[in-house]
């Protein structure tokens, strides 16, 4: 009898506990669900993707975030993506302005064996019907490293691969930023 009276105390403060639990448990932590707020007003469904502009002199690199941006936007679902600016509400507009490679690692010879890209880019979205900049952000940067065989001779393979890994999280970004109103 002394082991049931010495039990009861531990049972009846885990059951209040429980209770206590449970009834907080509609009350909820604070959070909400990333991507539910947006400062993009309701009357944008549709947007243009304008083909990014290049001031840098590593050709493709453009066409490689504009592909990722298109890609992403369409998996997003979140807007229908027109070809012509004129049958969009909005328009996403950018502009790669730094592209840099910098070797890492050297071998014993001196050879680079692995290097670093840095892509640089300023992107806007505007409402055409308002003719108002909704959001813009002029410094996305964004970073990706590479090995090389220095023996080998596809470098540019390899870097070509650097970029477009690059191009997915920069437009994995750029596109939850634009949605979040970051």
């Amino acid at each position: 009898m002394t082991r049931a009276l010495s039990r009861a105390p531990h049972l009846e403060l885990a059951a209040r506990c429980l209770l206590l639990v449970l009834a907080a448990l509609p009350l909820g932590c604070g959070y909400a669900l990333v991507g539910r707020g947006s400062n993009i007003p309701d009357s944008i469904h549709s947007v243009y993707l304008s083909p990014l502009e290049n001031a840098t002199r590593r050709s493709e690199v453009e066409q490689i975030l504009t592909r990722a941006l298109a890609e992403e936007l369409v998996t997003r679902k979140r807007f229908t993506l027109v070809n012509e600016a004129s049958q969009a509400n909005a328009v996403l507009a950018g502009k790669v302005v730094g592209f840099d490679t910098t070797p890492l690692t050297f071998d014993d010879q001196g050879r680079a064996t692995e290097y670093q890209i840095t892509i640089t880019a300023s992107m806007a979205f505007r409402d055409r019907a308002a003719d108002k900049v909704l959001w813009q952000n002029d410094r996305y940067i964004y970073k990706e490293s590479y090995q090389v065989d220095p023996s080998e001779q596809r470098y540019f393979d390899r870097e070509k691969i650097a970029i477009e890994e690059a191009a997915g999280r920069f437009a994995r970004t750029v596109v939850i930023d634009l949605l979040e109103g970051f």
